[in-house]
């Protein structure tokens, strides 16, 4: 029996449904949708559910864009006591696969963002998927041979009564959120309704969000950070503003049409919004935007003066976290014009005992949230070690049911995040690096994180990944791939002769030269570096896909030297 004390995400839709509100609650596709007619059509969709007999604890698979619609199934399926699983619409058709077989749906949610892969599912590949539905009006290779529905034809028989009350999933699970794979395979992460309820309470407290924000869903519904910003505008009942995905066009053509209050980013869409107004707009600002939530790595300085130029009004706020902790888990004031913050200990880096949010031994990610733990397990005399946390706002498990990365810690009920860092005097969380992406290089750890912050500091170092690659001697020597800003080159040879000749030159010399004039510790300065001539492979959330890059390395130098 269903226990109605308990957190659910539906609760968010009596609000909904009764507030009073001059303008849509959504707008997608100049679709509007006022609060009353969206909780209509989630009920609908649920009845259609329950209907057609999905129980709770079954998993839905949804892989599409960004819509009003998806915000309807994923609320629809948490009414039944199902649970949603967003598949990341970029993933390769073995992604997808892999990530199926995982958790075993019993149906497949898709529209055109599914398309590219969908004509290849066999119907024995997935045994326990009963049920296809499509989302939307046409799909190239959907099969109605299938005996595939549409979320239409499921909401049709719905006749308005009193809903039937919202049901828990086992355990209070409402979601399954894959992880970005940027280690490995996606791994699906358990979130109860609970954690997405604590992180909403969080992003209110030290965010601002509220009922009166315009939310422009600039991140995707099926990635944490979209998800838990979703859910928290739905529970405050504040306006959506839904394009398909990140076109920088698109969401800045948002901004001025709806009057957009609020947003999140990660440093790439960042980067982005800023050179296309500053291109096309000569740099006007953006004064309807009061908060910008960053998440996916730190913004560079001077990403965070340029963002404070174009959004003169917005509380900028950069977020650390994961998906297996329902997202943030500190957050750090990087500007706030406006004073309001309501968490006192949350001040603006400029006005904190940080001398910079970006130092040598790492890069300040700010202070936890208040319901969340953090614990430094050190690791011998340094007081750098791996990151534990622990509260309402982790994961239940994996989904797959492997237990989380244990903390070698008498006390097991922390969660080792695998990341390194430090907390200092003020209570700041300083990250250094992934334990797990850390390279061992003649018995010493480095940590790429801390080399390509040096790095960065070079003026003629746009962007740049640091790898390890195998070594007979070292068992890993690290390499540096270097971006060069416009207007640099790169000389490997005589560069002392072009000293004074060509101002803006670079080559493995100079950088490593760089390296120790920053006290970078001799042996992580990089063995070798490579100008990196194209963009860089990145996830859907911008972060770097090392193993690939270290992969076409491998193969660059085994090339070169079979030309010698």
């Amino acid at each position: 029996m269903t226990n109605y004390s308990l957190p659910h995400i539906c609760q968010c839709l009596t609000r909904i449904a009764t507030a009073p509100r001059p303008s849509p609650l959504t707008l997608a596709a100049n679709r509007p949708q006022t609060g009353q007619q969206f909780v209509n059509s989630v009920f609908a969709l649920a009845r259609g559910l329950l209907d057609l007999g999905l129980l709770p604890g079954d998993v839905v698979v949804i892989s599409a864009f960004n819509s009003d619609w998806y915000l309807e199934w994923l609320l629809a399926v948490a009414f039944v006591g199902a649970i949603a699983a967003p598949l990341n619409y970029r993933w390769s058709f073995e992604e997808a696969l892999s990530a199926m077989v995982a958790v075993q749906p019993v149906m497949l949610v898709i529209d055109e963002g599914g398309c590219q892969w969908y004509s290849k599912l066999q119907n024995n590949h997935i045994p326990s998927l009963r049920w296809h539905v499509f989302i939307g009006s046409h799909l190239p290779g959907y099969d109605k041979t299938r005996g595939a529905l549409t979320s239409e034809e499921l909401k049709k028989h719905y006749v308005i009564n009193m809903p039937p009350n919202f049901l828990h999933a086992p355990e209070g699970v409402a979601l399954i959120c894959f992880t970005s794979g940027t280690t490995g395979r996606p791994k699906g992460v358990a979130i109860t309704h609970s954690a997405l309820i604590v992180q909403t309470l969080a992003k209110v407290a030290i965010v601002g969000y509220s009922e009166d924000d315009v939310y422009l869903h600039t991140a995707p519904l099926c990635h944490i950070g979209g998800l838990s910003s979703a859910i928290a505008m739905l529970m405050l009942g504040a306006r959506h503003i839904l394009i398909p995905k990140f076109e920088v066009k698109s969401a800045v053509e948002a901004i001025d049409l709806y009057g957009v209050t609020s947003l999140i980013t990660v440093p790439a869409m960042m980067a982005d919004l800023v050179s296309l107004i500053r291109e096309r707009d000569n740099g006007k600002t953006r004064e309807s935007v009061k908060k910008i939530l960053n998440g996916g790595g730190g913004l560079p300085l001077e990403l965070i003066k340029d963002a404070v130029g174009i959004f003169p009004r917005a509380k900028l706020v950069s977020a650390y976290g994961m998906t297996e902790t329902c997202s943030s888990l500190t957050f750090l004031m990087l500007c706030d014009p406006m004073g309001e913050t309501s968490v006192p200990h949350f001040q603006s880096y400029e006005h904190s005992k940080c001398r910079s949010v970006y130092q040598p031994e790492g890069v300040c990610v700010g202070k936890p949230a208040p319901h969340i733990e953090i614990k430094i397990s050190l690791d011998g005399s340094s007081n750098v070690g791996r990151i534990l946390t622990r509260g309402p706002h982790l994961m239940l498990r994996y989904y797959d049911k492997i237990s989380a990365r244990p903390s070698n810690d008498a006390n097991d009920v922390w969660f080792d995040t695998g990341d390194i860092g430090s907390i200092d005097d003020n209570g700041n969380l300083w990250l250094v690096g992934r334990s797990n992406g850390r390279i061992k290089s003649g018995g010493e750890n480095i940590y790429p994180e801390e080399v390509e912050r040096i790095l960065l500091q070079h003026p003629g170092v746009k962007r740049c990944v640091v790898i390890g690659i195998p070594d007979s001697r070292l068992t890993e020597k690290t390499v540096a791939c270097v971006q060069l800003e416009e207007d640099w080159q790169w000389y490997e040879t005589n560069h002392e002769l072009l000293r004074g000749k060509i101002k803006q030159h670079l080559s493995s010399a100079i950088l490593r030269e760089h390296c120790m004039k920053c006290n970078l510790t001799g042996f992580k300065v990089p063995k070798e570096f490579i100008k990196w001539g194209k963009p860089f492979p990145v996830t859907s959330m911008g972060k770097f896909k090392r193993d690939a890059i270290r992969n076409e390395v491998i193969s660059h130098l085994r090339l070169l030297r079979s030309t010698l």
